[in-house]
């Protein structure tokens, strides 16, 4: 079962119209790789914390540019 944080993000990424290849090109992540942890299939160490932080810079970044 996903980790609530993942639902979270996931929800995050919707509402913003983000897709979650989108997220996982501007970590630097294969897509495949980042639906395994969104999925909750994987939980690799820090990756709440990245995921998190990458997608608020991305939001900031989208906001003033």
């Amino acid at each position: 079962m996903p980790a609530q944080w993942t639902g979270e993000v996931v929800g995050k990424l919707h509402n913003n119209g983000i897709t979650a290849k989108d997220l996982a090109a501007y970590l630097g992540l294969n897509p495949r790789y980042v639906s395994t942890i969104l999925n909750g299939k994987r939980n690799p160490k820090n990756a709440e914390k990245k995921f998190r932080e990458g997608l608020d810079k991305m939001l900031r970044e989208r906001k003033e540019g």
